[in-house]
Parts: structure tokens; sequence; C-alpha cells
């Protein structure tokens, strides 16, 4: 992707997240919604935009399947928010929206908690093992 249409990205990523805030109101949209990147064609006639939502509960929230409410609600609200965002850019076009779950993201962060949950399944292991340890020096000293 070449800088102009890099910059392009950047400046519908920042409008957008604006926009969303503000002006969306729709109650089926009820978590936090990140707007991760976005990709702009060569022909400025679409923008890929990829985005996560931070659900309030967090039981399965990076799920691509409980996000789709909110998907829908956004790509609903494209026409508005391509027509909110044509008054802010600076280009004779303005490329339709199409809104789409970032499973990078959302993968990233399942895998960081698999992490984090077998770092501590070791660390109690070990603690384990060293209290075990401990006990079995302590009985054959008494012998």
């Amino acid at each position: 992707m070449n800088q102009r249409l890099q910059r392009l990205g950047d400046q519908i990523q920042r409008e957008l997240a604006v926009l969303i805030r503000d002006e969306i109101n729709d109650p089926r949209l009820t978590g936090f919604v990140t707007i991760s990147s976005v990709k702009v064609s060569s022909d400025l006639g679409y923008a890929d935009i990829y985005v996560t939502v931070m659900e309030p509960e967090l039981n399965d929230a990076m799920s691509k399947h409980s996000h789709e409410a909110s998907l829908q609600v956004l790509n609903k609200a494209a026409g508005f928010l391509r027509t909110e965002l044509s008054h802010s850019l600076k280009t004779r076009t303005t490329p339709r929206l199409r809104f789409h779950y970032d499973e990078v993201t959302a993968r990233g962060n399942y895998m960081m908690d698999l992490i984090n949950k077998a770092v501590t399944k070791t660390e109690k292991t070990e603690a384990n093992v060293d209290n075990d340890d401990n006990g079995e020096d302590d009985s054959n000293s008494a012998l």
C-alpha cells in the first residue's frame, strides 16, 4: 500500500472512531468498538475497516459469533458514516465502508490468555514440587 493510501486510511480510522463513539446510539452496539486497521483500495472505491468489540461481559467475549450483532449495526450504519466522513475528508470521492471482525487481534488476545494460564499453572506446579521436596528431606533425616 502506498503512502497516500496509508495516510487516508489513518485519517479514516481517526474520524470513524469519533463518529462511532459520538453518533451511533444503537442499543445493539453494547461494547466498546476499537478500529484495528483500515485498508483502502487503490481506486479509493472501498475501505475495509477491521474492528474488535470489547463487551461488558467477558465470557467468550473475543469470539466472532459474539460480535455478529455489532458488525451488523456497523454495516447498516455504513452509509450514514460514509456521509459524515465525506464532510471531513478532502477527497473527490469517499470510499464505501465495509466492516470486518478483526480476528488477528482477537486471536492474539486468546493466545496471551492461554500463555498466562500456562505460566500460572507452571508456577503453581513448581511451588508444589518445592514444598514436596522440602517435606521429603525432613522425613529422610529423621530416619
